[in-house]
């Protein structure tokens, strides 16, 4: 319980409400609203956003708090995102993600040492040579979309080579998982698309590209069924669970391929939304990477930093499972809170001139970008960092410039901040 306690009306229609709909997708077509954030930051307690009936919650103290009790606060009660589903749609649409303890523990650990901070060092070559593959082609072109060169094959490439996706299918997992986006925006892909048939409430982000996923997990899972082989999807297929009653099960076809789904979807587009924000990075802040350019061991600061500013999830939702306390404000059983990390990274309690790009910035205490922490802290962090590293440390090896040529096309969600396309010349 956080002191001390704000006075709040009982009658909802009292509630302090946000300055602005938090949930509408235009707020965010100009990037995060700082401004609007920071007076929720300076109001005492939490405001009720009308659209999607929520609590806003904007504090890094309180995204934690939320973040590390998942008794209280829970994902699997109404699930991750602002809007509410049909109860029959909850099972049909669970991934990991949608899920509290014990249950996710229990399927986290099926793919976990695959993301250990140790482990992914593993990665690092073959990581190095999709930066510099991709580099070449955007020198080569003398420039391009950014987004489409490089933010956009890169992660995609690496957790496609851990799943064990043929490389001739990463763009269509790259499409897929655009369109996954669509489904957070105010311009929704057709129903039918990707041959869907299933009613869009009992699709992930109401969107037909999660079927198109979910058929090509189950038709990639078959072939590794006949033919094994070293990656996460033969390990998925063969893996046990224990279940509730302490037996353990093979994963359901449809556990699979909402499995499948969710570290496709995971695994990419968190960072390839920070390394589409790294171009206008490296062009609005090019003295702070002069900085890291003569010394490189303000690499990983840098690339937190990175992710801090970028803020690629906006934020995710949970459900009080009781009547509780938050950030000084009652919140009654069944209510949403919701935790908006693009606030929360820019907390003036917690980050000195937060709104100042600065590569050496202390990561201690960490940002929330990955999470607050807790059972559904990002299982690819280490990874993405990784990437970043890598894409940060050759870009300067090289010694080259970038010059905008087109104003940067953000993706239409308020889930996602992403970028549509960043069109770029190197000089």
């Amino acid at each position: 319980m956080t002191e001390p306690l704000v006075d709040r009306p009982s009658d909802p229609a009292a509630r302090p409400r946000t300055p602005v709909d938090l949930a509408d997708p235009a707020r965010y077509q100009h990037g995060i609203p700082h401004e609007a954030f920071a007076e929720l930051r300076a109001t005492p307690g939490l405001a009720w956003n009308d659209n999607g009936s929520f609590w806003a919650v904007t504090r890094h103290a309180a995204v934690v708090e939320v973040s590390r009790d998942p008794e209280t606060w829970s994902s699997a009660v109404g699930h991750i995102q602002i809007y509410d589903i049909d109860a029959d749609a909850l099972d049909a649409r669970a991934s990991m993600i949608d899920m509290d303890p014990p249950i996710h523990t229990r399927l986290r650990r099926l793919v976990s040492s695959a993301f250990t901070p140790r482990h992914v060092q593993d990665y690092r070559a073959a990581i190095r040579r999709r930066v510099v593959d991709r580099l070449d082609a955007l020198e080569a072109a003398g420039g391009g979309d950014w987004v489409d060169l490089v933010a956009k094959p890169i992660p995609i490439g690496v957790i496609c080579d851990l799943m064990g996706v043929p490389a001739d299918d990463h763009d269509l997992m790259i499409e897929l998982s655009d369109h996954l986006v669509a489904g957070t925006s105010s311009e929704p892909l057709d129903p039918g698309a990707y041959g869907n048939t299933t009613e869009l409430r009992l699709l992930p982000f109401n969107s037909p590209a999660a079927h198109g996923l979910n058929q090509y997990a189950l038709d990639l899972g078959e072939r590794r069924r006949r033919e094994p082989a070293d990656d996460l999807v033969t390990k998925l297929i063969q893996a046990e669970v224990e279940n509730e009653a302490g037996v353990r099960e093979r994963l359901t076809d449809d556990e699979f391929a909402n499995f499948f789904r969710l570290m496709i979807f995971a695994g990419n587009e968190t960072t390839r939304s920070a390394m589409g924000h790294l171009a206008r990075h490296l062009i609005e802040f090019p003295d702070q990477f002069e900085r890291v350019r003569a010394d490189r061991s303000l690499l990983a600061s840098a690339a937190e930093e990175v992710v801090r500013y970028s803020s690629p999830i906006l934020y995710f939702r949970r459900t009080a499972t009781r009547d509780a306390v938050l950030d000084g404000t009652p919140v009654a059983a069944g209510e949403k809170v919701v935790m908006w990390y693009a606030a929360a990274n820019f907390d003036e309690a917690v980050f000195d001139d937060p709104l100042r790009f600065d590569v050496a910035r202390p990561t201690l205490p960490p940002n929330v970008a990955f999470g607050g922490g807790g059972a559904h802290f990002c299982l690819g962090a280490s990874l993405a960092r990784l990437e970043l590293v890598e894409l940060i440390d050759e870009w300067l090896d090289r010694g080259l410039r970038l010059e905008p040529t087109a104003e940067p096309v953000v993706v239409d969600s308020n889930f996602v901040n992403g970028l549509e396309h960043v069109e770029v010349q190197i000089s």
